[in-house]
């Protein structure tokens, strides 16, 4: 990797780190840009997956399920087809790919769709319907482990008319994501994947966004045009979920999570 390149890398890393920390997606898309301006890709998108405990004995990848998948820049074509892909998981139908990426969890991986699967694969129904239909035409997935039961992913796209990914191309994103560990954790952590008991509401991740900046339960109703009766409700649920009993609870375990 030549000089300028890295610098550029580790720039975005800076950039990254000196950006409000209660901003979640805010600085996901940040990353993804930049992920995307390093190689020249035209969409990325983060999916956030866990293991789940009740798989079925057929179950294709192990229960593996991706629990939030959000696009740079989102389409309705795009977010229906991430849903249709994961109701086909639950009925035990998983295209090579995934089972192929699934296969090594647990492990840092980066793979062009050229690594996981053959050429004749780029003739299938699953590539026409998800990826040429919604004009894309290649990806690379990066798959970060934070424990054994849950992963961060990073997809970065091609649209069709341009060149497939190289190995260098490929080599970039691994590098860049790799260095990331506590993004991938409190990207987890936000969205309820890590450590709370269930995963959090879009309702819920704004409320949290603000206690985590220390605003009053009044400014929160305020700032989201809630009552202060709904506003502590949802503290109550995201209390819960993390297994916390107050608010500084909740900010010590951000920190050290963190």
């Amino acid at each position: 990797m030549n000089p300028e390149l890295q610098e550029r890398i580790h720039a975005l890393w800076d950039d990254l780190a000196d950006m409000d920390a209660t901003r979640f997606d805010a600085i996901a898309d940040r990353l993804m840009v930049g992920l995307c301006e390093l190689v020249n890709a035209q969409n990325a998108c983060w999916i956030g997956s866990v293991h789940l405990s009740d798989a079925f004995p057929e179950d294709p990848v192990k229960g593996w399920r991706a629990i939030v998948v959000r696009y740079l820049y989102p389409t309705q074509p795009l977010d229906d087809g991430a849903k249709e892909q994961l109701k086909n998981l639950y009925r035990g139908v998983a295209d090579e790919t995934t089972v192929v990426n699934v296969a090594a969890a647990g492990h840092f991986r980066a793979n062009r769709l050229r690594d996981l699967v053959s050429d004749d694969w780029f003739g299938s129904d699953y590539y026409r319907c998800y990826y040429r239909s919604v004009g894309l035409s290649d990806a690379v997935f990066v798959a970060f482990p934070i424990n054994e039961d849950s992963e961060s992913w990073f997809g970065v796209y091609r649209e069709i008319g341009k060149p497939d990914f190289t190995v260098e191309e490929r080599a970039i994103l691994a590098y860049t994501l790799r260095g990331l560990k506590w993004f991938h954790r409190q990207l987890m952590l936000n969205h309820g994947l890590l450590i709370a008991s269930a995963p959090l509401t879009p309702a819920e991740r704004r409320v949290l966004e603000l206690l985590l900046s220390r605003a009053s339960e009044k400014d929160i109703g305020v700032t989201l045009g809630l009552t202060v009766n709904s506003v502590h409700q949802y503290v109550v649920t995201i209390f819960r979920k993390f297994g916390v009993n107050s608010r500084a609870a909740l900010m010590s375990l951000w920190l050290g999570a963190t």
